[in-house]
């Protein structure tokens, strides 16, 4: 596992839902002059995409290199047909992450732009409108959905800029010389003293050079924290060291809080259940977000570190797909997503001790065979590497 590089004299704006995050990127697509690299997981086909579909069209029709690469499960395989045809019909360079899994089953989960090297986007935000279900464009959902990105501009836009290009170049059929050119990129982007202001560091997961980064940037931090632990994430199943972390910086007197998404899979919220009540009799505060779609996955700890990225806490995640965070190491920003993640809490239903202490047999027989479930299948596809 690498460690992270740290640069600072960054700016990282906060996004919140797809109302801020949306504008700015087509604003960007808007004012690019040389190149763009879109990631995403879903490029859905609703009013909200197409905007960003019309907006790469117009910069490739100026001249503009627009490189888009969605995940073939996510998008869907009649839609990335569809897409891909209307992509290249107007100048637009599409690739299709991973189709009939020939790659194995990894997905490429992460949403990355980066737009002419000077300005790049990062965070759990598909192109998918705000208020339609991201698995059924038909079901509408009862208010935004809640997510986040960054805007960052900076040093740190080398960096994913270089993890985006030599993704795209691997799934190509570039020559050896070109990837050889993208390579030495990254060595002459010399970071910038990581003791400035904005500090911040690019967080990926990858079955090659990255495979427990996330998790153990996760873990250091609950391993430092002092005072407080707020964590938001809608699909939550960790393995067991990210479970330890957490209820022994509870135990430690940490304030941890967990704000999860319910509501969106039924099996997945019976297995985040099974978890509740060993982290609450550690200490861990648990609320559920019912109001709308949670699918952020942003946390903060001690108003110092936060992150705001792609990577559930769930086997998926850490331990399988392809995944991008950007943690920053910034009180500021810490604060005003902190601010965000207190407003989830105070929309959401807290759970308490006794509930769940006292939990019906049965119940807690449901909960540990669906978790079994859980667990095998993701040592079966992970090559047991979820139960860490």
């Amino acid at each position: 596992m690498r460690s992270v590089s740290f640069t600072g004299n960054n700016d990282i704006q906060l996004l919140h839902c797809g109302g801020e995050y949306f504008p700015a990127l087509i604003q960007a697509f808007d004012n690019a002059t040389q190149e763009i690299y879109l990631e995403t997981y879903i490029f859905a086909d609703d009013v909200t995409a197409n905007l960003i579909k019309e907006a790469l069209i117009r910069a490739a029709q100026r001249g503009v290199i627009v490189n888009v690469l969605t995940d073939w499960l996510g998008t869907g395989n009649k839609e990335s047909a569809l897409l891909h045809r209307e992509f290249q019909k107007h100048g637009v360079e599409h690739r299709s992450f991973n189709p009939l899994f020939i790659r194995g089953i990894a997905r490429m989960h992460r949403k990355v732009c980066v737009v002419d090297r000077i300005e790049a986007f990062l965070g759990g935000l598909n192109i998918v409108d705000d208020m339609h279900d991201d698995g059924d464009v038909h079901i509408a959902l009862p208010a935004p959905r809640w997510d986040f990105a960054v805007r960052v501009t900076g040093p740190l836009v080398a960096t994913i800029h270089w993890e985006v290009a030599v993704h795209w170049a691997r799934l190509g059929s570039l020559s050896w010389r070109t990837r050889w050119a993208t390579f030495r990129e990254l060595r002459q982007n010399k970071p910038s003293d990581a003791r400035e202001p904005m500090v911040a560091g690019l967080v990926m997961r990858d079955n090659l050079r990255h495979r427990r980064t996330i998790q153990t940037a996760y873990l250091k931090a609950l391993g430092s924290a002092r005072h407080t632990a707020l964590l938001a994430n809608p699909y939550f199943a960790p393995g067991r060291r990210l479970r330890n972390g957490l209820a022994q910086a509870a135990r430690r007197g940490v304030d941890v809080t967990l704000l999860l998404g319910i509501g969106h899979y039924r099996f997945q919220d019976v297995v985040a259940r099974s978890f509740y009540r060993g982290l609450l009799k550690a200490g861990v505060k648990i609320v559920e977000y019912r109001k709308t779609h949670l699918h952020g996955k942003v946390a903060v700890i001690d108003d110092t570190w936060a992150t705001v990225g792609s990577s559930n806490c769930d086997g998926f995640s850490l331990f399988l797909n392809q995944e991008a965070n950007v943690v920053v190491l910034d009180t500021e920003f810490a604060q005003k997503l902190r601010a965000q993640i207190e407003q989830g809490i105070a929309d959401g239903v807290v759970m308490n001790w006794e509930e769940y202490a006292n939990i019906p047999l049965y119940k807690r027989i449901f909960y540990r065979f669906s978790y079994f479930i859980y667990k095998n299948m993701m040592r079966v596809m992970t090559w047991g590497k979820s139960n860490e």
